[in-house]
């Protein structure tokens, strides 16, 4: 006897690294999947359609997280939503509130009213680290876990825009699901590493990894998020999905690692690269415990597997062959 169909689902924007792994694994989980990009026709999108089950269960959807009647349209018929859409600005920001706030906050507004609007029963919004990392008040000694939260007026006095952005946003998320009976489950990964599903838009996580392993002009601190799989968030993601308890947290990171000693890790493993020989020492330690996440049943790639993977996929790709420019966001400068 055949299993039954599983369930629809929406991803919103499901051309970017980590949805678009998230929308290979529904797929081949039998799921039905709603997938919302800027513009379906777009070349960059091209390789949505061309997953595995994507001719018999994959729509895309034109929509923009600002605008709450195309999340409306694309959440029609289904029972959940996952909600990765968020922009990572790897220049200087002009204007804070329009380029990071307003889709950051705004757009998970958004997503949120829509769900209610359309009878979603689940969501599972993608947070950071970030969202958990400045906390003047955490203990040195102790690992950083879902009870923490960053300091919004830290993130607001050191212009960590991206920071503000996720931890309000997040915020508004649970508390949204507990005063509406919304299932809202919101999931914090680390700094993401790994193969790309395309290469016509390479991301920032990437292009601060790409820098790394081929070194440059540019100084960085030697700070780091803790690292986390491609792959691993996306199974993270499902799982939170199928057994996450309403109005939790879980964090999906490996130990963490500074710069310094990344590439000495790393140079073990791919003798022949520059790799970056500017890092300039902080007092800025960050260390998750994924604990919680773990307790699902989650099992992420050890640290070793997760950057050959990065670094392998750098090679395929081509990306390791011309010079590469540090994003501004991880620039040394750029936070004095």
């Amino acid at each position: 006897m055949a299993s039954p169909p599983q369930p629809c689902v929406c991803v919103t924007g499901a051309g970017g690294f980590i949805a678009s792994w998230l929308v290979k694994l529904l797929l081949s989980r039998g799921y039905a999947v709603h997938a919302t990009v800027r513009d379906p026709s777009d070349r960059k999108n091209a390789f949505l359609k061309e997953l595995d089950g994507a001719s018999e269960n994959l729509r895309l959807f034109q929509a923009d997280v600002l605008d709450y009647g195309t999340l409306a349209a694309a959440f029609a018929g289904c029972e959940g939503v996952f909600h990765p859409a968020t922009p990572v600005v790897g220049d200087k920001l002009v204007d804070p509130e329009k380029e990071m706030m307003a889709p950051t906050v705004k757009g998970t507004r958004n997503v949120l009213e829509a769900c209610s609007a359309t009878n979603v029963q689940k969501l599972v919004v993608v947070s950071s680290v970030a969202a958990a990392c400045f906390d003047p008040n955490w203990p040195e000694d102790r690992l950083k876990d879902e009870s923490c939260w960053s300091d919004k007026q830290i993130c607001k006095e050191i212009e960590s825009w991206y920071c503000l952005a996720k931890t309000e946003a997040e915020e508004m998320a649970l508390e949204y699901g507990q005063k509406n009976g919304l299932h809202v489950v919101t999931f914090l990964p680390g700094h993401v590493v790994g193969p790309l599903l395309q290469t016509a838009v390479i991301n920032i996580s990437i292009k601060v990894f790409q820098y790394i392993i081929k070194g440059g002009s540019e100084t960085m601190n030697n700070k780091f998020w803790p690292l986390v799989h491609v792959q691993d968030v996306a199974d993270a993601l499902l799982l939170v999905y199928e057994k996450g308890e309403p109005s939790q947290r879980y964090i999906g990171a490996l130990e963490q690692m500074d710069i310094k000693d990344m590439v000495a890790l790393l140079k073990t493993m791919f003798p022949n690269y520059d790799y970056v020989d500017k890092a300039v020492d902080v007092d800025y330690k960050l260390a998750f415990a994924a604990d919680k996440l773990r307790s699902l049943g989650w099992k992420p790639r050890s640290l070793e597997e997760t950057l050959a993977d990065g670094v392998e996929f750098l090679e395929k790709a081509g990306l390791l062959r011309e010079p590469c420019r540090l994003p501004y966001l991880y620039d040394m400068t750029a936070e004095e």
